[in-house]
């Protein structure tokens, strides 16, 4: 007959500590020429040991980073929209809500994001006034929110809405 295999589980003599860091650490004295081998230990951390704000990882999607981009520039006063000509021209043959994330590109890494941002100011106002405003309100409002560093926010002008503007795209919207 045979006997059943069995795998046992030992449980280390401590497991109080663990190898944190194994490092090789080559010391060469000149009359001996010998090596010596370190390590380093460091006591063990389990879950239930930590504070519970730092257990487990958070990541953010580009598109969230996007949405509260477009609101917080939308929020500066003399941004009439985002996005370029094209966009715009499509989102006014297509009535409905405007997309929040129109004319906003995000690049995110796991600490740090870059913003792009296609702006139509209104006539009138000072465009590196309002970029730096909008940079403001954009790096602040993503911070706050996410805690990604922002490392830079770009902002194209595309347009400048004129006042006489509004009158006509009234009368397109009644039209359709």
């Amino acid at each position: 007959m045979t006997e059943p295999i069995s795998q046992t589980l030992h449980k280390p003599a401590s497991d109080e500590f663990r190898t944190a860091m194994a490092s090789t650490a080559t010391e060469s004295t000149a009359a001996e020429g010998t090596a010596t081998e370190s390590t380093t230990l460091e006591p063990a951390r389990s879950g239930a040991g930590q504070p519970p704000a730092t257990r487990g990882r958070t990541s953010i999607a580009g598109g969230v980073v996007e949405k509260i981009a477009g609101l917080a520039a939308r929020e500066v006063p003399g941004v009439h929209a985002l996005g370029g000509g094209l966009a715009r021209t499509l989102g006014a043959i297509r009535p409905g809500r405007v997309p929040v994330t129109r004319g906003v590109k995000v690049e995110v890494g796991e600490r740090q994001t870059a913003i792009d941002l296609e702006v139509v100011v209104e006539y009138g106002v000072s465009i590196p006034e309002i970029a730096a405003e909008i940079r403001v309100n954009v790096i602040g409002a993503v911070e706050r929110m996410t805690e990604l560093e922002v490392v830079e926010v770009n902002i194209a002008v595309s347009d400048v809405h004129l006042p006489e503007e509004n009158a006509s795209e009234a009368v397109e919207s009644r039209l359709q």
